[in-house]
């Protein structure tokens, strides 16, 4: 399974460590990704969506169908 956040489209992100001797290797830096059951009351079911720690909170703060809506809208399937 891919590192995605299915709303905000978060993703793996590259980087370097870098020593206290100026030496960089590669390193990748993960979205902070949560596997979480939403119910949409609307159409009477439960979804799994795999979410940020943001994308939650957005959740939260504009409710399941205003946010699933515009992901919609910006051309995500669920």
């Amino acid at each position: 399974m891919s590192r995605i956040c299915d709303i905000t489209g978060k993703r793996t992100r590259v980087g370097n460590n870098v020593s206290h001797a100026n030496n960089k290797t590669k390193r990748k830096f993960y979205p902070n990704l949560h596997t979480k059951r939403f119910y949409i009351p609307e159409e009477d079911r439960w979804i799994t969506l795999k979410v940020s720690s943001s994308a939650i909170r957005t959740i939260n703060k504009n409710g399941i169908s205003a946010v699933l809506k515009k992901a919609r809208k910006e051309g995500k399937t669920f």
